[in-house]
């Protein structure tokens, strides 16, 4: 054994250690390993760094920019909204919206698409008075099966493919994964739907309720032509159990109907009256029919979030507002916002929006420019001004052309007339240009500590070759598993990978065990693809706990979950999963 070699081991131990101790993030971590690699003489400079040019890293920063785009117009926020449907049954809301996540997530990097749907399901969750904690866990590993399904499914897939191009081989092919991740997504999906929830907890979050009673904005909605539901009772229209939101009066013919019964029936141009939440006011832009006040300079149902924005102002008692009612206060021509909705401690206000007459101390949620704080925060018109529900928003057309847009790349890659970077590179530059995302958010969408641990990880792959790192770990699994014959080495090589992502996340496990993998193939004298679609796959295949997987992770708070929360559910699905896959790649490739 020379110096390189015990070097690498002792680094590679205390990476390991350090990630799964969490010491230092694990972007820091890994890129401190790779300078220490370059100081022990491991890796030049020019291996330590090719990762940053690498192929696959770079379509990963593009996909960020596509998903950023997709989330700027609320695109698969309204996917949220359709398929999750009344909530009746765990299981069925579960069949309904886990396989939409998972077919969303096979042509995305699926942490943006997780980071999106989080806020949908969670407050679709409290309309519906069904614990978060139900839903949130299989929508993260709905995610991560749906990865599994293509090339730019996830991150690691694209990092593993890079590998193989660094080292001379052909990469995957786009579809190439398929074969074993979309029947591994179908099974995990049923158990997820039907057994795995019953392994969750049902946690509610007593604060929701807390805030519900102590900040009712009161809002007013318009029933025009084209609502669902014109004729129906408040109840069969789905307006009588909006969780956050609660409909108290209707005015009809100029007359005020309080205390209106669910068996009410909903008419046109009835003008329907709500207390809720920020966050809820806003979710009524979704209920297709029913309009805000509608605005010559906004209309709050297409307002573009980049350049609009919600703000809550409290009115002062040396305001020019106090003693006028809203329509008589001219605050559309003067602050040049639209007032949505108006809360007022201790009192539900009944009166329409336009006839209320503003005190000292009421609270405005309201639409304008997002210079707004910055032209009003000192003025005696306002005690206080701040942000309020930030919710992503576009006009339609954005959304219209982001989907067109992303259907293109994708069936551009799937026929391989481009290569797979220029398809991803081409359609974010197109969503830039056409103000479907500013270059300011395309920027701001890029999560760069996935990208510093990415490209980092192939000089460390490199590192373990050249020092014989992987060649050595490569003869020891050999003896280990040998006489079991191909079925042996992928069970072998997935489990180890399956291990080592639990403990120190996804992308540095697949870095670290490639080399191995190659190096197996190479000694076995086999076609190294089975070995690296088993990498690729438990790599990614990560269930059991919340650091192995970014998006088990960013569910993690939302859900009010525990750690054990993952192991009960968790492990079972990384054995189930991983004795598929390995049954799978041996049957298709031997």
């Amino acid at each position: 054994m020379d110096f390189a070699f015990i070097y690498t081991a002792l680094l590679l131990i205390a990476l390991t250690t350090i990630l799964v101790l969490e010491l230092i993030e694990v972007d820091i971590a890994i890129f401190s390993a790779l300078i220490l690699l370059i100081i022990g003489g491991v890796i030049d400079v020019k291996e330590a760094f090719s990762g940053f040019s690498n192929h696959g890293m770079l379509t990963v920063a593009f996909l960020f920019v596509v998903a950023g785009a997709l989330q700027k117009t609320a695109a698969i926020d309204q996917f949220g909204h359709v398929v999750l449907g009344r909530g009746k049954k765990t299981s069925i809301t579960l069949l309904r919206f886990l396989p939409g996540v998972a077919s969303i997530s096979a042509f995305f990097n699926n942490t943006p698409i997780v980071a999106i749907l989080i806020p949908t399901i969670v407050g679709w969750a409290k309309k519906k008075n069904i614990s978060p904690s139900k839903l949130l866990i299989p929508l993260s590993y709905a995610a991560i099966l749906g990865g599994l399904c293509t090339l730019i499914g996830t991150s690691t897939n694209l990092v593993v493919h890079g590998l193989m191009l660094e080292n001379g081989m052909k990469g995957f092919s786009f579809f190439e994964i398929s074969k074993v991740g979309v029947p591994m997504a179908i099974f995990g999906i049923f158990l997820l739907s039907l057994f795995g929830h019953k392994l969750l907890p049902d946690r509610k979050e007593p604060i929701a309720e807390l805030g519900e009673k102590t900040r009712e904005f009161v809002s007013e909605m318009k029933v025009g032509s084209n609502f669902e539901k014109l004729g129906f009772s408040i109840e069969d229209a789905g307006l009588r159990h909006l969780k956050g939101l609660f409909l108290f009066q209707i005015e009809r013919d100029k007359k005020l109907l309080t205390s209106v019964s669910p068996d009410e029936n909903i008419l046109l141009n009835d003008r329907l009256f709500f207390v809720g939440l920020p966050e809820t006011i806003m979710d009524l832009r979704n209920i297709k029919g029913l309009t805000l006040l509608k605005d010559i300079v906004f209309d709050p149902s297409n307002y573009d979030s980049e350049e609009v924005s919600t703000f809550e102002v409290v009115i002062s008692s040396n305001s020019p507002l106090v003693g006028k009612c809203v329509r008589e206060s001219k605050f559309r021509t003067y602050y040049d916002a639209v007032i949505i909705a108006i809360h007022r401690s201790g009192d539900r206000i009944k009166e329409k929006i336009g006839d209320i007459v503003l005190r000292p101390g009421d609270t405005l949620m309201i639409l304008a420019n997002r210079d707004f704080i910055d032209l009003w925060y000192n003025k005696r018109d306002f005690f206080l001004v701040s942000r309020s529900a930030d919710v992503e928003s576009k006009p339609k057309i954005y959304s219209y052309l982001s989907l067109t847009v992303l259907t293109l790349m994708i069936v551009m890659m799937a026929l391989q007339v481009v290569p797979v970077l220029l398809a991803v590179s081409t359609a974010s530059i197109i969503l830039i240009i056409s103000g479907t995302i500013s270059p300011y958010s395309a920027r701001n969408s890029i999560d760069w500590k996935v990208i510093l641990v990415i490209a980092s990880a192939f000089g460390i792959a490199k590192g373990m070759l050249n020092s014989g790192v992987a060649s050595f770990l490569a003869d020891k699994i050999i003896s280990v598993s040998g006489s079991l014959g191909p079925i042996g080495l992928i069970a072998v090589i997935y489990f180890i990978t399956s291990f080592y992502t639990e403990i120190i996340t996804n992308n540095a496990a697949a870095a670290l065990i490639v080399p191995v993998a190659i190096s197996v193939s190479s000694s076995a004298g086999i076609d190294p693809i089975p070995l690296l679609i088993a990498v690729a796959i438990a790599a990614s295949a990560s269930f059991a706990t919340p650091i192995g997987y970014q998006t088990n992770l960013m569910v993690y708070g939302p859900g009010g979950y525990k750690f054990k929360d993952y192991l009960k559910i968790g492990i079972p699905m990384n054995l189930i999963m991983g004795v598929i896959a390995v049954l799978l790649i041996y049957f298709i490739y031997y």
